[in-house]
């Protein structure tokens, strides 16, 4: 039987490098080799591709391959520059292709595309690098609600993100969200709980199919941050202790996101459950797939397994018309 050639697109020029790097680890470990012929596609910080160890230019790469498996995280990988470069060479890919993944990497644009959903919005307001000054950070500190959460306007994995709750606080946070992009989001801190779900079009045979709400508890942060998220010290709850009601709404939530952003094969939507409502904070268009990850933990809740879902996300790539 022909074997499907998937390259695994791993590492990158991203602060994500090596969450990126376990994604694809995992995606090699457990993408069923009976049926795939999967072969490491390793890009280092500076952008250069590796195939075999050795050095490749991109285009011969994917030559070799039917499918590529974006395991990428953070710029170039998420934000629609790998997705515009493959979409040229004519390459078939997993996730998302390259307008909405621009458009869901950008936190206040996607927040603006979804201006009218049926979702509750977190005050926030975004400042380009060369409009900060002190005299607009002290305004912003007197006049914008306090606490606040500072992050940079794309980004992931919660990096350079902080909780505000002092000047200082964010004179501070905003120099290091600006070590990651050139446009910080300020928002409104929202106590509730956290909350995240992932979808995936066509599994189980559902148009866009909603796995159960997980709910993180922090134990160390005041947000799922960083060391939380990949040094195990949040507790994740999957299904979360939520609601049938609140359930039902993060569920459409989730799928409206989805839908509504043009995303394309799998996200996960983070959202802060409060009593006046489900409030969005963003989107992963290519969410973990490490031992850590959220999107494992969803599919064992459902009885599947992550090599079932890697599979079905290759051949659903596969499938697609060049």
């Amino acid at each position: 039987m022909h074997k499907i050639r998937v390259g695994v697109l791993r590492g990158g020029p991203s602060a994500e490098y090596e969450v990126s790097l376990k994604t694809g680890q995992s995606v090699l470990q457990h993408l069923p080799q009976e049926r795939f012929d999967v072969k490491d596609v390793f890009i280092d910080k500076q952008g250069n591709w590796h195939l075999r160890g050795m050095p490749v230019e991109p285009t011969r790469a994917l030559d070799q391959f039917d499918v590529m498996f974006n395991a990428l995280h953070g710029k170039y990988g998420e934000d629609g520059g790998v997705q515009r470069f493959m979409d040229t060479h004519g390459a078939r890919y997993t996730g998302t292709g390259p307008l909405a993944s621009a458009v869901g990497m950008d936190k206040p644009l996607a927040k603006d595309w979804l201006k009218d959903a049926p979702f509750s919005h977190i005050e926030h307001k975004v400042l380009r690098k060369d409009e900060i000054s002190e005299d607009i950070l002290l305004e912003l500190f007197r006049n914008f609600p306090q606490p606040s959460v500072v992050k940079p306007a794309n980004g992931g994995s919660s990096v350079a993100t902080s909780v505000v709750r002092s000047y200082n606080d964010l004179l501070y946070a905003v120099m290091l969200a600006l070590q990651e992009s050139d446009r910080v989001l300020i928002e409104s801190y929202i106590k509730g709980r956290e909350a995240t779900v992932a979808v995936a079009d066509g599994f189980r045979n559902q148009d866009v199919y909603a796995f159960p709400p997980i709910e993180i508890v922090t134990t160390k942060s005041d947000f799922f941050d960083y060391d939380e998220k990949y040094a195990g010290h949040a507790k994740e709850l999957c299904p979360g202790p939520f609601s049938s009601d609140v359930r039902d709404q993060l569920i459409k939530a989730a799928q409206y996101v989805h839908r509504t952003l043009g995303l394309r094969d799998y996200s996960r939507s983070d959202f802060i459950v409060h009593p006046e409502g489900v409030y969005f904070l963003e989107v992963n268009t290519l969410p973990g797939l490490t031992e850590q990850s959220l999107v494992p933990k969803a599919l064992y809740a459902v009885g599947a397994t992550l090599p079932q879902f890697l599979e079905h996300l290759v051949l659903q790539a596969y499938e697609r018309k060049k």
